[in-house]
């Protein structure tokens, strides 16, 4: 069996920063992943949101297959013809003026906080009063380098690499009168995902996302929106900001973005932009023609397909169905999220824990974030079907566990929003 040799070599050779699941997958195909003995997995996560068209699709093989035999790297010291033709179709569905190719979520991020700081210096030197301290969210996550992990608020993430970078104060989610207590001119950005994924699935109020670009507009402060789970369709629209009527300075891309090549974007105004002069700020990797050409036919087959009203379309079928899922079963406290990024929280960790492991069990993969919370981040390409298969394991499953947890105190009340 290939997976307990494999599970020895990895333990023996790599650092152990995962704990992983005891399967090995070898292929996939649509919604399904395959195993090493044949056996077809539901995937309703996606690889953490990545696999937005699912495994095998003909339109990501052929970019793949295209552009290898023509060119691979070539460094950003030299143009090729991806870059542009990416950026232009970035910016048309977002909003922002210029990107920034970079290899993933968190140098994205990184690539945020860098030019938020910069620009403020540019402000500075100009005669207006501003500072370099970011506000970041309860309950966020950014990512795992340091700039990313010091406007993460969970102190496991930070607190083994004390110190991290200074100057980021945490803001209660949605607490618009904390908020406006602790912005002042000191403040270069406010960090706000529009919909917490680490964190929970908690989306952002319109009225605090509505307050922090107007505290922002009133210093010449930035506001940093990362998308890197909840952008790119993910939630109905092409990023979550939108639902909100709400444009922020520089958002941040990634998983989605190239179809499980490895690839980052940070978008940003004109304005923001004036942050970085060449030589400031770079990635060797980041625009590469291969990731470029990836994701300009994973954009282009989202378009072609109408996928924004499919997502939302499924994703409102899927809330539903969890929905009434939790009207049958008290352990469910809450129903949350927006498009193909749900989340369904629990009256119990261990329960959630035990929940996510027996829909592994039926070969169905989900994964667990904030503890008590089951997190859904299935393919764009999810049908009904599958939606259905997902909901009665669900039930099943709770119906299974019900009696081990009756006794288990509610977590808080019912509220399916």
């Amino acid at each position: 069996m290939k997976l307990a040799s494999i599970q020895a070599a990895e333990k023996k050779l790599l650092l152990q920063t995962y704990e992983r699941n005891p399967y090995l997958f070898v292929g996939g195909q649509g919604v399904y992943l395959h195993d090493e003995e044949g056996h077809d997995f539901l995937d309703l996560l996606s690889g953490i949101g990545v696999s937005a068209l699912g495994y095998g699709h003909p339109a990501i093989e052929a970019a793949i297959q295209d552009q290898s035999k023509r060119l691979l790297h070539t460094s950003n010291l030299f143009y090729h013809e991806g870059t542009a033709n990416l950026a232009l179709r970035l910016t048309e569905i977002s909003g922002l003026d210029r990107v920034f190719f970079c290899n993933s979520g968190t140098e994205a991020w990184e690539a945020a906080l860098k030019l938020a700081r910069s620009h403020a210096r540019l402000l500075r030197e100009k005669g207006r009063k501003i500072g370099t301290t970011f506000l970041a969210m309860e309950h966020s996550f950014h990512g795992r380098t340091m700039g990313s992990v010091a406007t993460t608020h969970k102190e496991k993430y930070r607190e083994p690499f004390a110190p991290v970078m200074p100057g980021v104060e945490f803001v209660r989610f949605n607490d618009i009168a904390d908020l406006r207590a602790k912005f002042s001119q000191d403040i270069c950005g406010i960090c706000i995902e529009p919909l917490q994924g680490e964190g929970g699935i908690h989306p952002v109020s319109q009225e605090f996302f509505a307050a922090a670009r107007e505290l922002c507009d009133s210093t010449g402060a930035l506001l940093l929106a990362d998308e890197i789970q909840s952008g790119l369709g993910r939630t109905g629209k092409w990023f979550a900001y939108q639902h909100y009527g709400i444009l922020p300075d520089i958002t941040t891309l990634a998983k989605p973005i190239a179809g499980g090549i490895p690839m980052g974007a940070m978008l940003c105004t004109d304005e923001a932009a004036l942050g970085f002069t060449p030589g400031q700020h770079g990635t060797t990797f980041g625009g590469g023609p291969l990731a470029c050409a990836v994701a300009i036919a994973v954009l282009d087959t989202m378009q072609r397909e109408n996928m924004l009203k499919h997502i939302h379309d499924i994703g409102e079928f899927f809330k539903s169905k969890l929905q009434t899922l939790a009207t049958h079963h008290d352990c469910i406290v809450d129903v949350r999220g927006m498009g193909l990024m749900l989340g369904i929280e629990l009256n119990s960790a261990e329960l959630a824990k035990q929940v996510a492991a027996k829909m592994m069990e039926r070969r169905i993969i989900i994964n667990r974030t904030s503890e008590t919370v089951l997190r859904f981040l299935p393919p764009y390409i999810l049908e009904r079907k599958h939606v259905e298969i997902a909901i009665n394991a669900l039930d099943e499953i709770l119906k299974d566990l019900a009696a081990t947890y009756a006794g288990t105190a509610s977590a808080g009340e019912k509220s399916h929003g």
